[in-house]
């Protein structure tokens, strides 16, 4: 089957909907199709086009139907797509899909009533790709792993920081480039006032890999997420998360993970990196409690579910 795969275009190495979209074309080929990856829809002919984005496949979806009236289309819904909730232009583009794809369980929520029936959950699988050191005689520290961006609130680990215990010895590694131009400020004035923070800049998968496995905690402060793909990343490393309670994580851990605090709440952040700096049955606590969902980042369970959502898509 001839399948073209649109991503929208980014400016920076690791976005992810170019990760997402490498490892479905990978999966998709391995499957015996014939997969075309494309950043712009130009009139091309294919049975099935899996597009990334609502908004930003949009024209990609409205083309495809235009020149393959008989072919089938698979929407993957991210997380501007559906918090804090579907645009018109974004339900139309659901609409004319024949299957949605999202990234956690609890996006179904989100999807217009009518359509949640083509809904199709596919957890993004994630693999341990550096080894997890001995940190016991290591300062505790913590990553953000994430890009610039409003809606990641970058800065509120760096925010929680100030509020710790002068005995403590916590310190936040950031890594991701700037998508919005006024966080270089921001950060350049972060990174001079408060010593627990520091800024890594855009690094590559391998280099992630490893800031992931050497720290203590990941802590994931977005407004909201179509289904955070780091929170997998972080798991296989043997790294618990403090996320921000929104779908895009409860979705993955379950509403009673106990790592989670209100959004934009620095004081709750804080308390939380204080108890798991400071409490080992604490820490011990919310360590198993993440690992408890590693299997659902298992790469063959995103396997079979992306080529079960193919199935259906073709059922007609």
């Amino acid at each position: 089957m001839k399948i073209l795969l649109h991503s929208p275009v980014s400016t920076v190495r690791r976005n992810g909907n170019r990760q997402t979209s490498s490892e479905w074309e990978k999966i998709l080929i391995d499957a015996g199709h014939e997969v075309r990856s494309i950043g712009h829809y130009e009139g091309e002919s294919a049975d099935l086009l899996v597009a990334l984005h609502a908004a930003k496949s949009r024209e990609a979806v409205l083309g495809y139907r235009e020149t393959n009236p008989t072919g089938k289309v698979i929407l993957a819904l991210t997380g501007t797509d559906i918090y804090p909730e579907p645009s018109e232009e974004a339900r139309d583009t659901m609409a004319r899909s024949d299957v949605l794809i999202t990234l956690q369980r609890k996006a179904v929520e989100q999807i217009p009533v009518e359509l949640q029936d083509r809904a199709v959950p596919v957890i993004q699988a994630a693999e341990c790709l550096a080894p997890k050191p001995d940190l016991s005689n290591h300062p505790f520290s913590a990553c953000v792993v994430g890009h610039l961006r409003n809606v990641k609130d970058p800065l509120l680990a760096a925010k929680a920081s100030r509020l710790l215990p002068k005995d403590s010895a916590m310190q936040i590694h950031h890594a991701g480039g700037i998508l919005e131009e006024h966080y270089a400020r921001l950060v350049a004035k972060e990174e001079k006032e408060n010593p627990r923070y520091v800024w890594l800049g855009e690094l590559s998968e391998y280099d992630i890999a490893k800031l992931i496995a050497g720290s203590r905690l990941l802590i994931l402060t977005s407004l909201s997420e179509g289904g955070a793909r780091v929170v997998g990343e972080a798991i296989a490393h043997g790294t618990p998360v403090l996320s921000t309670r929104i779908d895009g994580v409860m979705g993955l851990l379950g509403e009673d993970y106990p790592g989670f605090f209100p959004v934009g709440d620095a004081d709750a952040l804080a308390r939380l990196m204080t108890h798991c700096e400071f409490d080992p049955e604490f820490y011990e606590h919310l360590r198993s409690g993440a690992l408890r969902h590693a299997d659902q980042f298992h790469p063959e369970r995103e396997k079979a579910s992306l080529l079960a959502a193919v199935d259906l898509a073709m059922q007609d």
